[in-house]
């Protein structure tokens, strides 16, 4: 019975608690800022606009006739590769479902290799003209005629 009249009523102790939140809301107004702009925030200066681009320099002609035969290399590796695809799809299609290291098998992966090496004859060819757009970039040249060499090879597909 003594614990019982040390315990506030539950009502009164859920009555109080609003009372107590609420009151950390009553302040005086005159204690907050203002949340108007301030000077510091308002937009003002003006603003200068930025150079124009240097003008290219000229292209080595040499290295015009680099990206040249690179391109023809990658378009002539590109023919080869979808030559070679159809019959490829054939060959695979007709070992689809044989035994490792049965005839058809064999046949098949000889085809995907031989589709490999022409694929990767056209990935040479490329990585050289990525590798003259490097060190143009490098030697601070510009890159132009070896950036756009590999969209041209995928717009000639």
């Amino acid at each position: 019975m003594a614990q019982t009249m040390n315990r506030l009523p539950a009502s009164l102790v859920f009555g109080l608690i609003p009372v107590f939140l609420l009151s950390a809301c009553a302040s005086t107004p005159g204690e907050y800022p203002s949340l108007a702009r301030r000077p510091i925030e308002r937009v003002t200066g003006t603003l200068t606009p930025p150079p124009p681009p240097p003008a290219p320099a000229p292209v080595d002609p040499a290295v015009l006739r680099s990206l040249d035969s690179l391109l023809v290399h990658v378009r002539a590796a590109d023919a080869k590769f979808q030559a070679r695809a159809g019959r490829v799809r054939q060959v695979v299609s007709a070992a689809a479902g044989a035994a490792k290291a049965s005839e058809a098998w064999s046949v098949a992966m000889i085809a995907l290799a031989e589709l490999d090496a022409a694929r990767s004859e056209g990935m040479v060819a490329l990585a050289d003209i990525d590798a003259i757009y490097a060190a143009s970039r490098i030697e601070g040249e510009p890159a132009s005629e070896a950036k756009a060499a590999p969209k041209a090879s995928a717009a000639a597909e």
